[in-house]
């Protein structure tokens, strides 16, 4: 199977309707990851803002990226490993390349919350120099990147599910394991169908999340607290742990 990823598209002053048009489906396509967006789902005003000049496909991917739709499909119903290793392939086009990465990430979207993670990506050198302003992000994943180590080629193409696959299909990580242990993985490109079969991963891990703050079942009492949690139940937990003021020092795997 031919799989065709480098294939940018960019806006100019001077672009057509048609043109501007083609960002907007792209930009739809990459940063959701390939669903079906109904019109009472697309964002027209920021839809209007970039037809008008007023707001560039940077800041278009950045609003698409906090839309409610993103935040209900990747945020609150992903297990944290997934949602990270997907803003990796939305917004810089790649796949974490290593456990300090995807923990910085995870940690960021714990501590200081959903849209301080998602203005990580955007807001980074790699993404100025990639995308620029005005250029859709999308997958590197067809040529190996000048400096790029083979396993980062090897997980990207592992992460790309065909033209036909949609990404909320899998709410667990398809590379913690390879991440976390710093091993290579082989490649596995979609079917004629477009969709990977799914696979045994995190949330049937079960992980302990060390918190240092208030306590559940006392609020005033400040301690260092341990809980074991399965993947799946990750999130949840996570939110918990928020509400109770806490901190939350590391996540490790441990089954």
């Amino acid at each position: 199977m031919t799989v065709i990823l480098d294939a940018p598209v960019e806006l100019w002053p001077n672009s057509s309707p048609d043109e501007l048009q083609e960002a907007i489906r792209a930009v739809y396509k990459q940063v959701l990851g390939n669903p079906h967006v109904m019109e009472s789902e697309r964002l027209t005003t920021a839809e209007s803002q970039l037809c008008n000049g007023t707001m560039t496909v940077r800041d278009f991917v950045r609003a698409v990226a906090k839309s409610d739709f993103y935040s209900s499909r990747y945020f609150e119903s992903s297990a944290p490993y997934r949602f990270v290793e997907l803003n990796f392939k939305h917004l810089l086009g790649r796949a974490p390349l290593d456990q300090a990465e995807l923990s910085e990430h995870i940690r960021r979207a714990i501590e200081e919350g959903y849209e301080a993670e998602i203005d990580s990506y955007i807001d980074s050198e790699e993404y100025q120099g990639k995308f620029g302003e005005n250029i859709v992000p999308y997958y590197q994943g067809a040529k190996s990147q000048v400096g790029q180590k083979q396993v980062g080629y090897n997980r990207t193409l592992s992460l790309y599910q065909g033209y036909a696959g949609v990404d909320s299909a899998f709410t667990a990580s398809r590379l913690v394991d390879f991440v976390a242990g710093n091993t290579g993985n082989k490649i596995n490109l979609p079917t004629t169908g477009g969709r990977l079969s799914a696979r045994k991963d995190a949330t049937e891990k079960t992980f302990k999340i060390a918190v240092k703050g208030a306590k559940f079942d006392s609020p005033r009492r400040v301690s260092n607290t341990e809980y074991i949690v399965s993947g799946a139940k990750m999130t949840p937990q996570i939110q918990r742990i928020h509400r109770a003021n806490g901190t939350i020092v590391s996540i490790t795997e441990i089954a």
